[in-house]
């Protein structure tokens, strides 16, 4: 009875092994395909048009995977949006992390999204806030809350200019004076 017990404790053992080995390989071989084709640390990216600088933005971590035209921006997210007249900064984004579209330079905020306008004061917080290059704005389909000198607005769906001086909410959900 105790041999018979040793021995099926034996085989328990090595097919748990033999199991933890193939995940192990299957771990291994997704992490090699997904291996990005530039890893930069610190770094500074300048949004340029001419000789007008656009945007600066900066990111503690970029991943760039050339096949997928995607770079990942995984921590401490700052973009600084500029204007085109002044050349001094309108407005400053930061967030947790960020997907930037290499093709269009779309890009998408995430995690704890944070803009705050230099000329008007307007707080906008989120969890996810688009870029469209295209079209120069921001948004999001998410909940937002907007501070003002004297108003908190809360609701569904946002769309501004970079220095949230002309924006929208789609879905007002609440509107709180403040003194």
């Amino acid at each position: 009875m105790r041999i018979s017990l040793i021995l099926i404790t034996i085989v328990f053992l090595f097919s748990c092994e033999a199991r933890k080995e193939a995940v192990r390989k299957k771990v291994d071989s997704l992490s090699q395909s997904q291996k990005p084709d530039q890893l930069s640390k610190n770094v500074t990216v300048i949004f340029a048009d001419s000789n007008f600088t656009k945007a600066v933005l900066t990111a503690k971590q970029a991943r760039v995977f050339k096949a997928k035209n995607v770079t990942y921006l995984d921590s401490s997210v700052n973009v600084e949006f500029m204007s085109k007249y002044t050349n001094k900064r309108m407005s400053i984004l930061t967030s947790d992390s960020a997907q930037i579209d290499d093709l269009t330079k779309d890009m998408i905020a995430m995690g704890n999204v944070i803009v705050i306008s230099d000329s008007t004061g307007l707080k906008l917080e989120t969890s996810v806030l688009e870029w469209s290059n295209i079209r120069q704005k921001i948004y999001s389909n998410q909940f937002v809350r907007i501070t003002t000198a004297n108003e908190l607005i809360l609701g569904y769906g946002f769309e501004s200019n970079p220095n949230l001086s002309n924006y929208k909410i789609m879905k007002v959900s609440g509107i709180q004076r403040i003194r």
